[in-house]
């Protein structure tokens, strides 16, 4: 299911699915040529409908734009309105995020369990993205992190790719605090146009 028309997204898309074809698993997967795609596919912003750019005046928005026929992956649209953020979170898949409008702050973290309960530390101090940047997650190179919009007084737009129909995975949030983690499913904020009839 493809909701985007025009030829840079389609051949983004294109590029997906060859980077897929014939790969077992994500283990042989070469992220970094997911990478070198998305960084051209975020380097215009030509592209991306209106319908797919609005923001939330309380929520970051998720816009999922196209999802594999076989859940093999999916690529969305994360809109932040100003001061926006995420909860600290999980993926679970592969991930590769480029930065289209605007920009982000990233803030990756490391767990570990203890009785059960599961202690998050933060890496260091977040790190930058701008229009253009493209970054990564997964449960191999590091796959909790939390992002929150960069500016106080415009929206940012970055571009996601996950192995995987994002919306519809049991994922985890987690605190600082070391709290118990909790499941969640982000689910998508253009749902009700993507359900049948």
């Amino acid at each position: 299911m493809n909701r985007i028309c025009g030829s840079r997204f389609h051949d983004f898309i294109g590029q997906l699915e060859a980077a897929l074809h014939g790969r077992d698993s994500a283990q042989d997967l070469s992220l970094s040529a997911i990478g070198e795609s998305m960084r051209r596919l975020v380097s215009h912003d030509d592209w991306l409908p209106d319908a797919y750019a609005r923001p939330h005046p309380e929520f970051y928005q998720q816009y999922l734009l196209h999802v594999d026929r076989d859940q093999r992956f999916s690529v969305v649209s994360f809109v932040w309105g100003p001061g926006q953020a995420t909860p600290i979170h999980d993926h679970l898949v592969w991930g590769v995020i480029g930065v289209l409008r605007g920009s982000e702050l990233v803030e990756a973290f490391d767990a570990h369990d203890t009785h059960d309960v599961h202690h998050v530390r933060s890496r260091g101090a977040p790190s930058r993205m701008n229009v253009g940047d493209v970054g990564f997650v997964s449960p191999t190179i590091g796959d909790i992190h939390r992002v929150s919009n960069a500016f106080d007084d415009r929206v940012s737009i970055s571009i996601h790719a996950y192995g995987g129909d994002i919306g519809t995975i049991r994922r985890h949030v987690y605190t600082a605090s070391g709290e118990p983690r909790k499941t969640f499913v982000s689910g998508y904020a253009n749902a009700d146009e993507l359900k049948p009839g």
